[in-house]
């Protein structure tokens, strides 16, 4: 497995560290995960390299950006990552759901009770952007819990919970530059046929 030794030092802790990030790696089959949901390259570093850099990078307190353009720290260059980030190819949303699925099942179930309600839980929520001017597709959208109407992006997120931990499964965007009923129309729709039954042959 891939150790970041250009990141972090070479301490007793640090080499803790490296483990740890290995180990939660290998449990949770981090690589065929990422083969589900079409992370492949033909050539260069693999999709799990750049990925376990991408994480562990997360963890340092060390600037993302700033750390990329000074090329001390990684062995390949910012491009190789923003390409990695960006391509349409991979599928990040299956990546989360599969990734949430496992922790879930193979990790935190086993530690609580059997007696214990596990739920699924629906959230229609705003994603605000009241400051940005010149974001594609930006509508107005009611905020319920304010009563006033803001620029941004209605969030549908989907969870897992057992009334103790929540863990996010899915998340959706929608635009709103159609009527309201529509919209509820196409959230009913994706709950009942996609996000739930998917969820629910998973972990239940």
């Amino acid at each position: 497995m891939f150790l970041m030794n250009t990141i972090i030092s070479n301490d007793t802790t640090d080499k803790q560290f490296n483990f740890t990030i290995n180990r939660f790696f290998k449990d949770n089959k981090i690589g065929y995960i990422l083969k589900q949901c079409n992370f492949s390259k033909e050539k260069g570093f693999s999709c799990i390299k750049i990925f376990q850099y991408i994480f562990m990078l997360v963890f340092t307190g060390k600037n993302f950006f700033r750390t990329l353009e000074s090329k001390k720290d990684t062995e390949f260059s910012k491009d190789v990552v923003y390409r990695f980030l960006n391509s349409p190819n991979f599928n990040w949303r299956k990546f989360l759901f599969l990734l949430s699925s496992s922790i879930i099942k193979n990790v935190i179930v086993p530690l609580t009770s059997k007696d214990r309600v596990n739920l699924l839980v629906v959230d229609d929520s705003i994603f605000s952007r009241s400051r940005s001017k010149s974001v594609e597709l930006l509508a107005r959208v009611r905020d319920h819990v304010e009563h006033k109407y803001v620029k941004g992006f209605r969030l549908l997120t989907l969870g897992w919970s057992d009334g103790n931990t929540f863990y996010l499964l899915l998340s959706l965007y929608f635009l709103l530059k159609r009527r309201r009923t529509e919209f509820v129309l196409k959230t009913r729709t994706l709950i009942k046929e996609l996000m739930v039954p998917n969820s629910v042959r998973r972990l239940f």
